[in-house]
């Protein structure tokens, strides 16, 4: 068993994280995710998971002169269960326990989240997605991760993207973009870097639950966040310079 920076972490997941080109569903994706995964359980993490639903539906790009904003979020949680029901069952052909739960159950696929329920869980090996967002509109999957990172006390909620940390600008348009080490939470909101929906940001900060940003490209990328191996982009409440 490998020694690790956190016990217990929230990894948040774009929905894009788990497709493959124009397939939604990339099957090596997901089969090399959960691989992971089910390592970091061996290594003794416990661990949730939110994802995202932008390879489904992204609720902002909707037709919002046609469709009510309402009812664009509300497709757009349903589609985080599309995504979780997936992800649930790649982690239980890898042998490892998973369990789906959501702000209201949606039988037969979750159980309506509670402490009471997810604590045991997550002390008893089993991971947890979080699937249905927050249960209302208006807030993204984002703002979901901080929510349940803070329910279920994690140590850190580790954002997965597809760069390796936070820039001054899109390092995918401009070859000079900068790279963050570290940042603190009123750096980012003050700057607009893009880490995470500002909510979530604002909610970590008055919590003081560390962010850490870092590329999940490679999804073995994961186990040497956890490990020590890698840093991302790390947010807190002080600056280390």
């Amino acid at each position: 068993m490998a020694t690790t920076r956190y016990s217990r972490i929230l990894l948040k997941l774009s929905g894009e994280a788990l497709a493959s080109g124009e397939d939604p569903f990339g099957h090596d994706n997901l089969t090399n995710l959960s691989h992971t995964l089910r390592e970091a359980v061996d290594d003794g993490v416990q661990i949730g998971v939110v994802v995202g639903a932008g390879n489904l539906f992204r609720a902002r790009s909707a037709n919002l002169g046609v469709m009510n904003r309402v009812t664009a979020d509300h497709v757009g949680m349903m589609a985080t269960m599309m995504n979780a029901s997936v992800l649930r069952d790649y982690l239980r052909a890898e042998g490892t326990r998973a369990v789906i739960l959501s702000p209201q159950a949606y039988p037969p696929l979750s159980r309506a989240f509670s402490r009471d329920i997810a604590l045991p869980l997550l002390q008893d090996r089993t991971i947890l997605i979080f699937g249905g967002g927050t249960g209302n509109p208006y807030f993204t999957t984002d703002s979901a991760a901080a929510l349940r990172a803070l329910e279920i006390q994690a140590d850190v909620l580790l954002k997965g993207t597809q760069v390796d940390g936070v820039y001054d600008k899109d390092p995918h348009l401009h070859d000079d973009a900068c790279r963050f080490d570290h940042l603190t939470y009123a750096e980012v909101i003050d700057r607009r870097l893009r880490v995470m929906d500002l909510t979530a940001v604002a909610l970590c900060e008055e919590n003081s639950l560390p962010i850490e940003v870092f590329d999940i490209s490679d999804p073995a990328n994961l186990l040497r966040v956890i490990r020590g191996q890698l840093q991302g982009t790390l947010v807190t409440k002080e600056s280390h310079s």
